[in-house]
């Protein structure tokens, strides 16, 4: 679909009725317009014409503005060479040699001017302030899976808007399935998110919903699995902290014989495939088997569950930093690659993930580092779930809250300044008191 704008292989159009409710017609044609290095004017520069530079940009053309004045963001484009850009009034002739041209003005008469010479030229031109006036309308468009969608309403933009929202999450989410392309046999590693299912990726959804074959943590949001298919086998790659865990090395196997038998198989996991999922593993496994493996970012819990409880991890003025931690192995563990006195001596913001079970050592090994004993701390226990818990403390209390509270995995634990804010008042002294 490269080179396409506005509509593609999916077309929906509303058509008018008149009250008896027999169609009056529309004269709207839906076609997808090629225009892969064609020149496109565009009058106007500010906000109407910049929501509308970004698909015209994607789609390959040569885009000239002009305008009086530009919004930053559309000078932006035209400093970063994605457009070209004149400050100046349109003046008729401004059309020569364009294949598509849009009037985004916010004066009727310049738009209703450029229209004329759009006409004149049989040049296909859309009116931004009265789509009827122009003789081309731009439809609502999203881009899915090699597809590009596009509905008209007859002019009503909000109810395209909604209708190509729908069909674009009917098909996001599986209700609405495009099987004549299965998926080609490999891996795709998945970071499902911090546990709400509206937190995966919309890639990860998608790719998720044309499985064969899934491997999946713990952590992994179960609602995305209960939309699965009947047909679809399900593997559980369970790692119960301090219980029964699915040997990595079973967990790959699974996936590369799942490839090598034909399958699209995806691990699923919680979070980020690559924040302490062993993710890169898995790949390193399947790129040694010669299985192809597609990678899905995902939201990693370390930034998103603490941005949910209210959270930010760094804030402008309080911390330049912040560090992700891994909470495996007590500080005095052998096999421990921190080095726990530098981090004590850092200001800013310290994530610890898979920690509760170990915080007592934790907490003693910061405080011995020189971190100061008010410090903030905030415990999340099932970030972003109807479970959420949070529990308040400093770090000289912090463990003994923890157990107080009965607080168990999966739990993120902030320590630093930030740790203390609370909503509405991040920078008050007060945000940074002790929460009971």
């Amino acid at each position: 679909m490269s080179g396409l704008y506005d509509v593609g292989s999916i077309l929906v159009q509303n058509t008018p009725t008149a009250a008896d409710d027999q169609p009056v017609g529309d004269p709207n044609y839906l076609v997808g317009l090629d225009l892969n290095g064609r020149r496109v004017v565009v009058v106007g520069g500010g906000t109407v014409a910049q929501r509308r530079l970004g698909l015209l940009i994607a789609s390959g053309a040569e885009v000239h503005v002009i305008s009086r004045e530009a919004t930053p963001a559309v000078e932006g484009m035209a400093t970063s060479g994605q457009i070209s850009l004149e400050l100046r009034d349109y003046a008729d002739g401004d059309l020569a040699e364009a294949w598509y041209a849009m009037a985004c003005t916010s004066e009727p008469e310049t738009n209703a001017a450029v229209v004329e010479e759009a006409s004149r030229r049989r040049v296909f031109c859309v009116r931004a302030d009265n789509a009827r006036l122009g003789t081309a309308v731009t439809p609502a468009t999203a881009r899915y899976d090699g597809m590009s969608l596009g509905v008209l309403a007859g002019g009503q933009h909000r109810r395209s808007a909604a209708v190509r929202t729908a069909v674009l999450e009917a098909l996001q989410s599986g209700v609405v399935t495009d099987d004549s392309a299965p998926a080609a046999p490999g891996v795709a590693l998945i970071g499902g998110g911090p546990g709400d299912p509206d937190l995966i990726t919309v890639r990860g959804r998608r790719l998720l919903a044309r499985a064969n074959l899934v491997v999946a943590d713990r952590l992994a949001p179960p609602e995305l699995l209960a939309e699965l298919g009947p047909d679809v086998e399900v593997v559980d790659a369970a790692k119960i902290p301090y219980g029964r865990a699915m040997a990595q090395e079973a967990i790959n196997t699974a996936l590369i014989e799942g490839a090598k038998a034909g399958k699209f198989v995806v691990r699923l996991k919680g979070g980020d495939s690559y924040v302490f999922g062993r993710g890169f593993e898995e790949l390193e496994a399947c790129v040694a088997a010669g299985v192809p493996v597609t990678v899905v970012p995902g939201v990693t819990s370390a930034i998103s569950v603490p941005a949910l409880a209210g959270i930010p991890v760094t804030h402008r003025g309080v911390t330049h930093e912040f560090v992700v931690v891994s909470g495996h192995v007590a500080p005095d563990h052998p096999d421990s690659l921190v080095d726990w006195p530098a981090l004590a001596r850092l200001r800013g913001t310290i994530v610890l993930l898979m920690a509760v079970e170990r915080i007592e050592k934790f907490a003693a090994a910061l405080l011995e580092g020189g971190r100061a004993a008010d410090t903030p701390v905030t415990v999340i226990q099932e970030g972003s779930l109807r479970t959420q818990r949070i529990v308040r403390a400093d770090l000289s209390t912090a463990a003994e809250r923890v157990r107080a509270e009965a607080i168990r995995p999966p739990a993120i634990i902030v320590i630093g300044p930030t740790a203390g804010f609370t909503a509405g008042s991040p920078d008050s002294e007060s945000s940074a008191a002790v929460a009971h």
